[in-house]
């Protein structure tokens, strides 16, 4: 029978054999650190879903789901959150365009206003063509999608901008 006298030399001695095992340099640290860095979507990937959200919250505001552009707007915005860590001269770019540039279709959602939302959504289209030429990536060119992104979801049903949890 192992006593407490026993067991606290056993855990002292696994605690150094396994504590060296651990052990890790600063360098190795910012090697993984490094690999994780790496392994994190840059700005493409996030855009892409970015784009996809876009067309959903036209296609949640044409059908008065408010609640679901509501929605994908903040989802729209945190899909970006990698940029901050792999692109951090990048993200500046992303975060005031959805801070200003689509500040109006945020409003037009929470307003319910589907003529103030149709004419802000247009707006921020010309922002993000601007923003792309500017960034020169002049080969992407977002233009209005007919359809949703999803389309096994309904966009048609009728709610309220605020019932979005947070």
């Amino acid at each position: 029978m192992l006593t407490f006298k026993s067991n606290a030399l056993l855990a002292s001695v696994l605690l150094a054999v396994t504590g060296s095992a651990f052990a890790a340099t600063d360098a190795d640290t910012q090697a993984q650190l490094d690999a994780i860095k790496g392994a994190i979507p840059k700005f493409a990937v996030p855009m892409r879903e970015v784009g996809d959200r876009f067309r959903d919250i036209n296609a949640a505001a044409q059908g008065g789901n408010w609640a679901l552009a509501a929605y994908m707007s903040k989802y729209m915005n945190g899909a970006m959150n990698p940029a901050k860590l792999t692109k951090p001269k990048e993200y500046p770019a992303w975060e005031f365009f959805y801070q200003t540039g689509f500040a109006e279709v945020n409003a037009a959602i929470q307003a319910k206003d589907i003529k103030a939302f149709n004419a802000a959504y247009d707006l921020a289209i010309d922002k993000c063509n601007a923003c792309h030429k500017k960034m020169e990536y002049t080969f992407i060119k977002v233009v209005k999608g007919s359809t949703p992104a999803d389309t096994n979801v309904d966009y048609t049903i009728p709610t309220e901008p605020n019932i979005v949890p947070k």
